[in-house]
């Protein structure tokens, strides 16, 4: 049976994935010279050059990608089995860290990140929220688990990364009860000058609401843009504008922020999705957020008979 030293997979991979041997080389604390001979003896073993010179630079040849994919997921998975290992045996929570891009509602991720503490075993939660460039990078570099995100991947992107279909939900309109009581009376065509709240140009609810405001030929008033939605429900709080959020929420952001239910927008809706870094999902925390979702969460009621 064939195998491979898997000492030099590592430093190749490290190379690769540090974009060179002067910074792999000070994480791995060896020598250019030293990784340099190890990648050597690892095309030799494999007989193909993983690496090609551009300019000052190495840049990964056809082959060099190909087993860098790999080399990604065997050490991918053995720091998922320590983690796992480690956690169970010493009686520590089980971690998962996990990514919200900035502009996923807040009230949507801890509705979806509560089946992760309800496991048997204990489980510690570490959040993270940011631009959705900003995470994918760290789920690059596997500082992350998952990604909560309200749209795929990027096309282009440099990370490779896999979508998962949490769920959709139409959207519902918010306002504080002086604002809402008066838009309500011939609704949509009552926010036609109404001031609004609305999501930073770019997020995938804000062009689906730029198309909604057309084809109802609705004209608001643009009072402030956010990414932050939960900024945004506070501003929405104070009476400063209508504003746009979940339907499937709606009991709870009508609870939590003291405001009203307008009207909904059957024909818009808001995806959101779970993004790893493997195709297929294994950490138990991981698999529990995204099967409620699917099953309860974001489960369409049964048709009426």
């Amino acid at each position: 049976m064939d195998w491979i030293n898997y000492h030099h997979l590592l430093y190749f991979w490290m190379v690769a994935r540090e974009g060179g041997l002067v910074p792999a080389g000070k994480i791995l604390r060896l020598s250019h010279s030293t990784l340099s001979a190890q990648i050597h003896a690892l095309e030799e073993r494999l007989g193909e050059p993983l690496f090609a010179k551009h300019g000052r630079k190495l840049a990964l040849t056809d082959t060099g990608r190909v087993v860098y994919r790999y080399a990604d997921e065997i050490f991918t998975l053995g720091r998922e089995m320590l983690e796992t290992v480690k956690g169970r045996s010493s009686g520590q929570p089980l971690r998962v860290n996990v990514g919200i891009v900035d502009v996923v509602p807040k009230v949507v991720v801890r509705r979806l990140l509560a089946p992760a503490l309800e496991l048997d075993e204990p489980v510690r939660l570490v959040c993270t929220e940011g631009s959705y460039e900003k995470l994918l990078a760290s789920l690059g570099l596997h500082m992350l688990d998952i990604v909560i995100a309200d749209s795929p991947v990027p096309p282009g992107s440099a990370v490779r990364a896999y979508n998962h279909l949490l769920g959709e939900t139409e959207i519902a309109v918010f306002a504080h009860r002086g604002l809402a009581r008066p838009l309500r009376r011939h609704f949509p065509q009552s926010l036609d000058q109404a001031p609004v709240l609305l999501p930073i140009d770019g997020a995938p609810l804000r062009r689906a609401l730029n198309l909604w405001f057309e084809r109802h030929r609705i004209h608001p008033k643009i009072v402030a843009e956010f990414e932050d939605s939960a900024l945004l429900k506070v501003f929405g709080a104070d009476g400063l504008g209508v504003f746009f959020g979940p339907a499937i929420m709606a009991e709870e952001v009508v609870k939590q922020y003291g405001v009203e239910v307008v009207g909904h927008a059957p024909d818009v809706h808001e995806r959101f999705y779970a993004v790893s870094a493997e195709r297929r999902l294994k950490h138990p925390a991981v698999v529990a957020i995204c099967e409620t979702a699917k099953d309860v969460l974001f489960a369409k009621p049964p048709a009426s008979e």
